[in-house]
């Protein structure tokens, strides 16, 4: 079903599967496996340790964020990203917006 709020270009854009792309789906699954991993390390450190601040919180989203960023960046790419392409990719996406 296609949304009123994205533009049409955003929902003709194709996502790779691992049918298509093994390998960009293999490292887009990583990507999404290491924020999941990241964000229940995060949530039980902050559940541990009454010390947690704003400093670990930066830290640990921001990690988060990279792989959730990275993710959204490898959802149609095929292969792996260059070194130039990884540190663009780590960052928050301009196509995206929060609901």
């Amino acid at each position: 079903m296609r949304s009123a709020i994205r533009p049409d270009w955003l929902e003709r854009r194709i996502v790779i599967t691992k049918e298509n792309a093994p390998i960009g789906w293999t490292l887009l699954m990583s990507e999404l496996e290491d924020a999941k991993e990241h964000l229940s390390t995060l949530i039980e450190d902050m559940r541990r340790d009454p010390a947690y601040g704003a400093a670990n919180l930066r830290i640990d989203l921001g990690h988060v964020f990279s792989h959730l960023n990275r993710a959204w960046h490898r959802r149609d790419i095929r292969e792996d990203l260059s070194e130039v392409e990884w540190k663009k990719a780590s960052q928050f996406p301009s196509d995206i917006e929060p609901i």
